[in-house]
């Protein structure tokens, strides 16, 4: 049985097939290859895949009514790892449109094609930490009530969940959803503030820092992500209750802003611009992930620290990202 991947050349989905297909894993990788940020990037990832025993690519726009199903026509598909998604908060500001399609349309695709596979075991869903949005209880649990989006974004993460919850009483669709905390590392994505930080620094132009620095972010190292999605897929939830779960993702020690940016001061060995600006609407001052469901039921608990985690993005920029792929 292959593992269905969706955003497979994205950030985390390109690491999330190099586990699986590094244990042996058959691995069907969807991605629509979009231009959010520059297609370069997400080929460079792809083609760390390509050629690899056990992998095939489709490309696929998963939004588009029937497209799945008849790429995958024939393929006996075990489970389902879903992390396309249109990502980034602020961007929800400028084409809402785009996530409705992909966050939505594209969720209930996926929902209906795993609802049609007789053969599946499970479906491994990506969901965020921007659905606690104004919450002010930390750390955020999976318990909590999360009813006040503060974005768009976060609006259609709480809704894929909704979604997925009702699917799972409605045909006994066995989910998990992953509420992912800040995601960073070597081949991360360039809308996000540590890629954004590190090439403005080392060029020498200002970088905005919001809120005085006083933002916390849980930030959270890819490795220590792939280890929790590739545990949580191998454990589908039982089917004598509700066969719908929902994890945190996260690192369970959250960093202020202005300590972030004299991490990577001392790594670059520059030091920054900053251009103080107030908090964003569609921001949040703190994310906080409660890590105790995910350590009770899978013995996981997240290993890297931030230093050591920048530490390995910095490197692998300096070395090979930045220079290589000439992403702007």
């Amino acid at each position: 049985m292959a593992i269905l991947v969706t955003g497979a050349a994205g950030f985390i989905g390109s690491h999330v097939c190099l586990k699986l297909l590094d244990r042996g894993d058959e691995v069907v990788g969807l991605d629509n290859l979009n231009d959010y940020y520059d297609p370069l990037l997400k080929k460079a990832r792809l083609t760390q895949l390509l050629g690899r025993r056990g992998f095939s690519f489709l490309k696929v726009d998963i939004a588009e009514p029937m497209e799945l199903a008849g790429s995958v026509s024939g393929q006996k598909i075990g489970k389902v790892v879903h992390l396309a998604a249109q990502a980034g908060v602020r961007y929800s500001l400028e084409n809402p449109q785009a996530y409705i399609r992909s966050n939505i349309n594209g969720h209930l695709e996926i929902l209906e094609f795993c609802r049609g596979l007789s053969s599946l075991e499970h479906l491994v869903y990506a969901s965020s930490s921007s659905v606690y949005g104004g919450n002010r209880k930390v750390p955020f649990s999976e318990g909590d009530r999360v009813d006040h989006p503060v974005s768009l974004y976060a609006a259609t993460k709480k809704s894929d969940e909704l979604m997925s919850h009702t699917y799972a009483h409605l045909f006994g669709l066995r989910q998990t959803g992953l509420r992912f905390f800040t995601v960073y590392g070597p081949w991360g994505r360039p809308d996000m503030a540590y890629w954004i930080f590190t090439k403005a620094m080392l060029e020498g132009r200002p970088i905005k820092v919001f809120n005085d620095g006083e933002m916390w972010r849980d930030f959270t190292y890819i490795d220590d992500v792939v280890d929790a999605v590739v545990a949580v897929l191998d454990k589908p939830p039982s089917t004598e209750v509700l066969p719908h779960r929902l994890y945190n993702i996260g690192n369970n020690r959250p960093a202020r802003l202005g300590d972030f940016i004299d991490i990577l001061e001392r790594l670059l060995g520059v030091t920054a611009i900053r251009q103080n600006e107030p908090i964003q609407t569609s921001d949040v001052e703190r994310t906080y992930a409660d890590m105790i469901s995910l350590e009770q039921d899978f013995r996981l608990r997240p290993r890297t620290s931030l230093e050591v985690g920048l530490r390995k993005f910095v490197e692998w920029y300096q070395s090979e990202g930045a220079a290589r792929l000439r992403v702007v």
